[in-house]
Order: C-alpha cells, then sequence, then structure tokens
C-alpha cells in the first residue's frame, strides 16, 4: 500500500523493505508477513540482507517471477547487522562480496543490484565499487555516508564521493542521502551526476516528495488508509507510516499520538487519523505560522536533532567529535576488559562473539542448548525427533513417555512431592523401629 502511494506521487521505482534471507527462506509466516506485490507495483526491486551465497540465491528464486531486481543490502549499520553479520558490515570483506554477487549474477534470471556506504578514503571507496561492478552488480546504490554515521552522528551526505564513483563507473549509480525537499533532487542530479536518486528517510515523513508537492498530512493518511483497505498489510506498518506521516503534529497532540501507539484495529488507527484532521483543520484556520516555516499539518521532513556536544562539519568528514567518541569508547571497553582479566572471571568484552546456530547459521545458538542451535531451530528439531532438550525446556519426549503411560503425570509427580514433603520419620534414640511414628 505504501509503495502504490508513493508511485501515486512521482516515484518510478520502489524498492522493498529489506529481508533477511535465511530468514525468508525457512520461515513461510515471514514470507507473507513481510513480501506482499500486485501487478501495479512495478518495477519493484526486492532486497534481501544475508551472508551466505546459497541462502541468497534461494531466497531470491522465491521473488524472482515477482520482482523487477534483487538488491544486495550492503549499508545497514544497526547493531541488528552487526550482530547477524550483514549490511554494511561486510564492506571489508570483499572475497566474500565477490562470491556472493557474482553467484547471484549467474544464477538469476533478474538484475542484481547492491546499495552501499561509502569509506573514510576515497580511493578504498572507489576500489569498493569497481569490485562489485566487476562481480556482476548491475545498478549500484551509493549511501554517501560511512558505516559510523549514524543517529545523532548521521551528519550530511557526501555527494563528492558519489559522484567520483559516478566517474568511476559504466554502469548506472542511484544517490542516496541529504534528500529533504523536490529542490534538492535538482541540486543532488548537478553536483554528482547520478541516474537516478533514492530517499528512504525523507520520502517517509512526505510521501509527495518526488512529485514536488507538499500536501496537507490528513489528505495523505487518508489516501494511504484507504490503500490499506484494498490491500492489506499488518498493523504495525500501518502504525508506523501514520506515525511517520503525523510526526509534527504527534509532538503537538500528545493525547493523539498515545491512542495512536495503542490502537488495536485499523478502524481505530483510522478514527485517530480522523481526530487529527479535525484538530489540524480547526488550527489551521486560526494558528498564525512564521514566515518559511511550514505548518504542522503539511507534510515535511524531520531533521534528527544532534544529541553530540560537537556535530559532524559541513564538509561531511568524521570531526573531532565522533573520533573522541568512538575513542572514548574503545577506552572504557579496554579498562573494563583489563579489569575482568585481572579477575580471571571472564573473557574480554571485545573477544565475545555470538556463537551461531548449527542449523540456521543466522540467529545466536543458546548458551545452554544440548544441540547448540537458536530456540527456534532447537524446538524443531525437538519435535520431530521427540526429543527433549534441558537448555530451552522443550520436553517433547517426556510427553510422549507419559501419554504411554511409562512415566507417571505432571499432576502425579506433583502430588508425590507434596506428600513427601509434608512426611516426616521420627526414629528416636533407643527405641526399636516398632515405636516409629508418621507426623
Amino acid at each position: 500500500a505504501w509503495r502504490l502511494l508513493c508511485r501515486r506521487h512521482g516515484a518510478q521505482l520502489c524498492y522493498t523493505p529489506m529481508l533477511h534471507s535465511a530468514i525468508f527462506v525457512r520461515d513461510a509466516t515471514y514470507r507473507k508477513d513481510n513480501f506482499t506485490t500486485c501487478q501495479e507495483d512495478r518495477p519493484l526491486i526486492v532486497q534481501f540482507c544475508g551472508n551466505d551465497p546459497d541462502t541468497l540465491l534461494q531466497a531470491a528464486r522465491i521473488v524472482e517471477p515477482f520482482c523487477d531486481a534483487i538488491d544486495l543490502n550492503l549499508g545497514c549499520p544497526q547493531a541488528i547487522a552487526r550482530r547477524g553479520h550483514y549490511g554494511a558490515f561486510l564492506q571489508d570483506e570483499w572475497q566474500l562480496l565477490t562470491k556472493i554477487v557474482s553467484h547471484l549474477h549467474q544464477n538469476l534470471k533478474v538484475p542484481i543490484t547492491c546499495k552501499i556506504r561509502i569509506f573514510d578514503q576515497l580511493d578504498k571507496t572507489l576500489r569498493y565499487a569497481q569490485m562489485l561492478e566487476k562481480a556482476g552488480c548491475q545498478l549500484l546504490t551509493v549511501h554517501g555516508r560511512t558505516r559510523e554515521q549514524k543517529k545523532e552522528l548521521t551528519g550530511l551526505a557526501n555527494w563528492d564521493a558519489i559522484k567520483e564513483i559516478k566517474n568511476s563507473l559504466s554502469i548506472p549509480v542511484f544517490a542516496n542521502g541529504n534528500i529533504q525537499y523536490f529542490e534538492d533532487l535538482d541540486r543532488c542530479f548537478k553536483a554528482t551526476g547520478v541516474d537516478g536518486i533514492m530517499s528512504a528517510e525523507g520520502i517517509l515523513t512526505n510521501p509527495a516528495l518526488f512529485s514536488g508537492e507538499q500536501l496537507p498530512c490528513w489528505q495523505v493518511a487518508d489516501e494511504y488508509l484507504e490503500l490499506v483497505r484494498q490491500y492489506p498489510c499488518a498493523l504495525s506498518c500501518v502504525r508506523a507510516h501514520l506515525f511517520k506521516i503525523w510526526m509534527h503534529g504527534t509532538q503537538r497532540h500528545i493525547d493523539l499520538r498515545n491512542k495512536l501507539a495503542t490502537g488495536k484495529s485499523l478502524e481505530a488507527l483510522i478514527a485517530v487519523n480522523a481526530e487529527f484532521k479535525e484538530r489540524a483543520s480547526n488550527d489551521a484556520q486560526v494558528v498564525t505560522v512564521n514566515e518559511g516555516k511550514l505548518p504542522y499539518w503539511i507534510c515535511q521532513p524531520y531533521i534528527r536533532q544532534s544529541h553530540s556536544s560537537k556535530k559532524l562539519s559541513e564538509t561531511q568528514t568524521k570531526d573531532k567529535g565522533m573520533v573522541e567518541n568512538i575513542a572514548s569508547r574503545k577506552v572504557r571497553i579496554k579498562r573494563r576488559g583489563n579489569k575482568l582479566k585481572k579477575n580471571g572471571s571472564k573473557k574480554e568484552r571485545s573477544e565475545f562473539k555470538y556463537k551461531p546456530c548449527a542449523k540456521c547459521h543466522s540467529n545466536p545458538r543458546g548458551t545452554r542448548c544440548e544441540f547448540d542451535m537458536c530456540r527456534k531451530c532447537c524446538k524443531n528439531k525437538a519435535y520431530k525427533e521427540v526429543i527433549d532438550c534441558k537448555g530451552h525446556d522443550f520436553i517433547f519426549k517426556t510427553r510422549q513417555l507419559i501419554k504411554e503411560g511409562k512415566l507417571p503425570s505432571f499432576k502425579q509427580l506433583k502430588e508425590e512431592k507434596k506428600l513427601a514433603a509434608s512426611t516426616t520419620v521420627l526414629v528416636p534414640n533407643n527405641t526399636n523401629t516398632s515405636e516409629l511414628s508418621l507426623v
């Protein structure tokens, strides 16, 4: 529904949200909840993350008939990507990336594209992009920020680096970053010379970004909810998009923000949107808007506030504040590690890594699992093979034995424990066994 809304207002190509390839392959519910499309939803690129060539190929083949290209996300900088070893945390493993991209390129009928972030060093960034092109990438989207530029350290995207990448490649290049208003599109095209522009955050608060319109929030929200009725999706997705559309309105009307957060049905969210519309319409008639500033009821970008003591400089490089922040974090980890090493109780934190599940290799294994698996894989194994796992507290074998009458039921065991706890045998000194008494 959201992609169709964006297409109505100027978007010419849409991507799906990032899908985890390993979960997508093994979990039918995950596929059903996270990938839906229709004839009007074209052209469409399906975006996957992962670190295994065969798993990524298997996932891509499932959606291949329903899309126009497969995108490998190499730009996600979040902590979950670090733990799962995908996204931007693969950008230093060029041999693995060459294997993944070439494997997909050789075995898929649709093109393979990539989305990346840049390095601090321009020459390394150029070699990185050229490596992906040589491996078989047929379209490259460049987010002009480094892996460390996120949250309060986001700063400005480096359009100069994107321009150099475009000039060094023969394949189409898309730019990503710094796109907040329609005027930014022309500025970006002129500054970089790219073939297309992607918006990830800006378009969430203004779906009409590519059309140059800045519509009232209630008009966009009404149109989106009508599409949701035609193309149902998860309620959590609807709520998240309404929060983005009414981003500035929720800061003014706190009670409606709480209602939006706690709505349990589509009808409840529609009712909250109607209240937002009524209040905003009333405010539009009486509130005086300052010149050069858009009122809260107009779709507009959200500018992330910086909480760092020193912001990233406008020269689009990491400033001293960012370096000090990272350095101080490393010092704290090192001090804590030295303390633990001195006590001899645990390994240094910097050496700790999640051990992957022995079956799916994507989720962390249970620390006490008898089969070295994650909870989901262990449960499937225990259920199919009718066995127990004390670490995950699965008792399929025990339940089967109880059902067959080979073990007492849980109720009987509970009664026996209760009886044993309330029964005491007294054996007085110098007393015959015939004088024993039970209390």
